[in-house]
């Protein structure tokens, strides 16, 4: 399911020509998402690395669910796309993924400042250290 989401973004993403609409879209993606609880915001699940504020909580089970909020709209969409990437898969599959190259198919890579780059590397070594641990456990 989420991957089928995925596909949707990219989808999205390639109908939409201008660089400024593509940006509107992962907002819209972050408004979209419903916000993290206060108590869910606290130090063990800041993500460190982040010029902005952002919080990832995992579900862990046979598959992986993600949960997140960020201060700023931007990143609260990007955490929307990750959650496509990554929820209802199993550790084995999220660590399969390559996300780089995923958000390279939305021209992120490219159009993305070096700070929400740095952060959105941090996003993903969250997730996926989270994977590592729930496969071993």
């Amino acid at each position: 399911m989420a991957q089928a989401d995925f596909e949707e973004i990219v989808e999205t993403f390639e109908f939409l020509d201008d660089w400024e609409d593509r940006y509107a879209h992962v907002i819209e993606l972050g408004k979209a998402m419903d916000p993290l609880p206060e108590d869910q915001r606290n130090a063990l699940t800041k993500v460190d690395g982040c010029a902005s504020q952002v919080w990832l909580v995992p579900e862990t089970g046979e598959v992986l669910r993600f949960n997140g909020d960020s201060d700023a709209m931007i990143v609260r969409g990007l955490i929307a796309i990750l959650r496509t990437l990554y929820n209802d898969r199993t550790p084995a599959d999220i660590l399969s993924v390559d996300a780089p190259a995923e958000f390279a198919r939305l021209g992120l890579d490219k159009h993305l400042s070096a700070q929400r780059s740095n952060g959105l590397r941090a996003m993903i070594a969250r997730v996926r250290d989270v994977a590592t641990h729930a496969q071993t456990a």
